[in-house]
């Protein structure tokens, strides 16, 4: 059964959301601070990429790749490159 993810992950004083709907075709929206600076209405199979500022001064941009596997039924993977370093976003889990 499909179910929306959720990746989080803390920069500072700035926070980095991503939420990505449920199946292949789901939304993908990137939040920072809360507040939602970019969204894809859909994603398929591979890896999509949204880009991002965080408020600081000077502005310092962003990368966030969500990751759906080709292959296998397995759940998506999300990565934030930022300032010219990967690292992955740990899946925030939320109670039902």
């Amino acid at each position: 059964m499909s179910r929306n993810h959720h990746f989080h992950i803390d920069h500072g004083p700035h926070s980095i959301t991503v939420n990505v709907g449920p199946g292949r075709t789901g939304g993908i929206e990137l939040l920072v601070d809360g507040k939602v600076v970019a969204y894809r209405r859909e994603h398929g199979k591979g890896t999509t990429v949204l880009s991002g500022e965080l408020p600081d001064d000077p502005v310092r941009s962003f990368l966030v790749r969500v990751h759906q596997p080709h292959l296998v039924r397995m759940k998506p993977g999300c990565t934030l490159e930022l300032d010219g370093v990967e690292q992955p976003m740990p899946e925030r889990y939320t109670a039902f």
